[in-house]
């Protein structure tokens, strides 16, 4: 197959938002001279103002995505038409509500990057309405991806870790909740390699970084480390007889979670369910709440 049939069979994906690197690194992969994920090409992007990314950034984004043939837009129908699925790239988490509504009933597969929702109210009614239009759609990070956590992991078959440790940044958010906006990334690490049913979390704030315990209600326990200005992810899992360390290569995150947002708009299933998801959100709300109020905070689900 030539190169130009392979481009024209190729996925069209829309991206939404242009204030996160996000926007940028994925079509890279999909379409720039040293792309490495096949089958599928960025053909738009929606682009608006965001107190996470200044205009005359956004403007070098712009000319790098045209530069790539990815249309850029202010305009969502036209970002919108022609496409195959839609991946919502957005920075500030409490925008995600409000695109996704846009998109849920448009029948399209759908990706919406971390975090699931600015707010815990935000998340249940995204997983409402994915309910009600019968979107398929999964939110996620890229860390929970990195193989050498899914090494570490299988390190313990099919036992569970008793104690699982992950730690990461603390990023500074331009706007809103900090925990939720970076943390996320670790958060999810850790939901990742100890599966969900968190019951409660406790958390305090050492200067530093902010520290969190996470109990399973079941004999295990989870600890999540975020710490300022230290941009490394890892961590270690533990049971009687066994201590598995392992480092996250942040330079292969974005290609290994494109080949699954690649496979699942083919039509495989979703690696994470939203009720997954949204326990991941439910999660850092509680330790926010402990950080605010002390003690142990329930993990509130669904329902």
């Amino acid at each position: 197959m030539s190169a130009r049939t392979e481009r024209e069979d190729a996925l069209r994906v829309a991206i939404i938002g242009l204030d996160t690197s996000h926007s940028v690194e994925f079509p890279r992969l999909m379409q720039a001279p040293e792309a490495s994920v096949t089958g599928m090409r960025a053909v738009s992007c929606l682009r608006f103002p965001s107190a996470f990314q200044t205009e005359e950034g956004q403007d070098r984004r712009q000319a790098q995505l045209e530069a790539w043939g990815v249309r850029v837009t202010h305009d969502a129908d036209e970002a919108l038409a022609d496409c195959d699925a839609v991946m919502v790239e957005i920075n500030d988490p409490t925008l995600h509500l409000e695109w996704f509504g846009r998109v849920a009933s448009l029948g399209l597969p759908v990706f919406l990057d971390k975090p699931l929702a600015g707010t815990l109210a935000d998340g249940r009614r995204i997983v409402e309405m994915a309910r009600r239009h019968g979107t398929r759609v999964w939110s996620g990070s890229s860390l929970p991806f990195s193989p050498s956590l899914a090494e570490a992991r299988r390190a313990f078959g099919a036992d569970a870790p008793v104690i699982g440790h992950c730690f990461g940044p603390y990023g500074q958010a331009p706007a809103g909740d900090s925990l939720v906006w970076y943390g996320v990334h670790t958060f999810e690490m850790l939901q990742r390699v100890m599966g969900p049913g968190a019951r409660r979390v406790q958390a305090s704030d050492h200067g530093y970084g902010v520290v969190a315990t996470v109990d399973y209600g079941d004999g295990r326990f989870g600890g999540v480390e975020l710490i300022r200005n230290r941009w490394s992810y890892g961590g270690r899992l533990q049971r009687d007889g066994l201590t598995v360390p392992f480092v996250v290569d942040a330079g292969r995150l974005y290609r290994d979670m494109l080949l699954v947002i690649r496979d699942f708009f083919l039509g495989g299933a979703s690696p994470v369910t939203l009720e997954t998801t949204f326990e991941g959100l439910a999660t850092m709300a509680a330790a926010g709440a402990s950080l605010r109020l002390g003690g142990w905070q329930p993990v509130e689900t669904l329902g």
